[in-house]
């Protein structure tokens, strides 16, 4: 089992938009996917998102995108949850057709759900504490080394 890259994707485009405020080129999808390693599209997609989470804003006809707040009050579960679809709103997922005539089969779900839940809890409550800025001001450390 893999989990989805699009959080760490929408955290690094966010993270593009952040660090690029004061350049003379726009936050476009272009830039972001150079840097993120992808097609445009998948950015294009992602931005659409954070849009609709109210995250960034983007005008019609105009190049690029800008942060709709600022970086110290977008947390990275907020970011997550734009970014989530509802397939995969849970970190992990119960395999689909475990033996009902088996007695562990039977029970797996139930017996896992509780750690489950308290796993994703602990996730939730992780990127609760953190912002775009603290993330935005790492890279900036690293690239001042």
């Amino acid at each position: 089992m893999r989990i989805n890259t699009r959080f760490p994707m929408a955290v690094h485009a966010l993270s593009v938009i952040a660090l690029n405020k004061d350049e003379d080129k726009p936050s476009t999808s272009e830039l972001i996917a150079k840097s993120v390693g992808t097609n445009p599209v998948v950015i294009r997609r992602l931005i659409s998102q954070l849009k609709s989470a109210g995250l960034v804003t983007t005008q019609p006809g105009v190049a690029g995108a800008g942060l709709a707040k600022e970086p110290e009050t977008i947390t990275l579960l907020e970011i997550y949850r734009a970014v989530q679809t509802s397939e995969d709103n849970m970190l992990f997922d119960l395999h689909p057709n475990p033996s009902q005539k088996c007695w562990v089969g039977k029970n797996i779900h139930s017996a896992l759900s509780g750690p489950l839940v308290e796993a994703q809890t602990a996730l939730e409550k992780t990127l609760d504490e953190y912002t775009l800025a603290a993330i935005a001001d790492e890279i900036l450390k690293k690239v001042q080394q």
